[in-house]
Parts: structure tokens; C-alpha cells; sequence
């Protein structure tokens, strides 16, 4: 883990942690299933074996940033069965709610980070990661929380460093504000390369999208959902 003067370490967590108490199917999978599934930067300040993170062999490495209720991630996870999936969310209902996807489907290609994915980013291997998933992220409206977004310079910087190239982030959000500030930080990150070509491409999700439940929310209550697709450049 980062030493105490590594700006990893003073992350602060401004969402909730817990939300309702958990049924006791679920606590009893959060005590049972969770250490073995559970992704943890190594003591040293080293960095993470992911090739042996897996009960399977995986030809990929995929992570998805607050995965809330974990229907998205799951269902990736299922349907690329070799390619492994880092999930990190802070919030135990949600993680309790993928252990439960996990356990019913039978999926052995998913590794989770029960914590902000900040702090894990410095021990993830350089160029690693083959798609990483922001979807439907906090988008702290008010002003004065906007250093709180996920989507800033530094975590993109971080970002391109984990990520191989041609690899692809997927930003997705109903928030007006935050759409308009994802993509004025992510396009002028040389490390970016925006895939839009037309209208449709940030107003349809991608062929291989699976809604989440924040989503279908989001839609009832008459939000329109946008989504932005980047390519992770070459470093030559």
C-alpha cells in the first residue's frame, strides 16, 4: 500500500459506505465470498500480480469503476468469460449485490477492489488494462464538489498509464454538467482519442452495452443517458 505521505493515501470517500442493512444471504457471501474474490495492492507498495488475480486463465484484463448494483459488470464478466474483471465500488450493498450475480451465474473471471479505485491505481502494472468502464459516476453537481469527480487530471493521467494502448474508456452519464466537463478534460489528454464520428455515437451505446439499473432510472424519469467512447493512443 502507498506510504503516508503518498497523495494515494489521503483519498478522502465522500459517498456512503452502507446503505440498508443487508439480508443475511447476502452479509453471509459478503463474509464468505468476498476474501476470496477480493483484490488487495500488496503490503510493500509493490504492484499486483493481475495474471494470478483470476480462478481462471483470461486473455484481458477489464475494469470497471463503481459498478453500484453490479448488473454491468456481471454481465460482461459473462458473457467474456476469458477476460478478467476488476470491479471497485466503496459501497458494501452494491458489492454485496455483485457477489450475489457472481455467486447465481458461476463467475470465475471477476476480482474485486471494495474501496475508492483511486487507491488502487498505483499498484495496477503499466499498460495492463484492456477497457475500463465510468459509468453513471457521482456527478457532484454543485460546484463546490466538483474536485470530487471521478473524471480529472490526475486520475487520467493514472489511467493512461494502466491502460494498454488502443484500449478503450467508456464514460458514461445522464448529468449534463459532468458530460460537458468528462469531455473537455478527456479530449485535451493527449493520452485520448475520442471515437466520435456522429450524433448517434454519443447518444446510442455501444452494440455490447448492458443497461444498468441507475439507467433505467435515469430514463424514467425522462434523463437522457450520454455515452463517450475513447481510444487509449499509441506511446510511440
Amino acid at each position: 500500500m502507498s506510504g503516508a505521505g503518498d497523495p494515494q493515501n489521503r483519498l478522502h470517500w465522500y459517498g456512503r459506505r452502507r446503505g440498508h442493512k443487508l439480508r443475511p444471504g447476502r452479509q453471509a457471501l459478503v463474509e464468505d465470498l468476498l476474501p476470496r474474490l477480493r483484490l488487495a495492492p500488496p503490503a510493500d507498495s509493490g504492484i499486483v500480480d493481475l495474471g494470478g488475480a483470476f480462478a481462471v486463465p483470461v486473455r484481458d484484463v477489464w475494469l470497471e469503476v463503481g459498478f453500484g448494483a453490479g448488473e454491468h459488470l456481471a454481465a460482461q464478466a459473462e458473457a467474456h468469460p476469458d477476460v478478467g474483471i476488476v470491479g471497485c465500488e466503496p459501497f458494501v450493498n452494491g458489492v454485496a449485490s455483485l457477489l450475489s450475480h457472481v455467486e447465481s451465474r458461476g463467475l470465475a473471471n471477476v476480482c474485486i477492489y471494495d474501496d475508492d479505485a483511486r487507491r488502487l491505481f498505483p499498484s495496477l502494472p503499466d499498460a495492463a488494462i484492456g477497457r475500463v468502464f465510468a459509468l453513471f459516476s457521482d456527478p457532484w453537481p454543485k460546484k463546490r464538489h466538483h474536485r470530487r469527480r471521478f473524471i480529472a487530471d490526475d486520475t487520467l493521467d493514472q489511467l493512461a498509464r494502466i491502460m494498454k494502448d488502443g484500449a478503450e474508456l467508456r464514460v458514461a452519464s445522464d448529468h449534463g454538467g459532468y458530460v460537458a466537463w468528462a469531455l473537455e478534460r478527456i479530449t485535451r489528454h493527449p493520452a485520448f482519442a475520442w471515437l466520435a464520428r456522429s450524433r448517434r455515437d454519443w447518444t446510442e451505446p455501444p452494440q455490447d452495452w448492458v443497461e444498468t439499473r441507475y439507467e433505467r432510472k435515469a430514463r424514467k424519469q425522462g434523463a437522457t443517458p450520454v455515452y463517450l467512447c475513447f481510444r487509449r493512443r499509441s506511446r510511440t
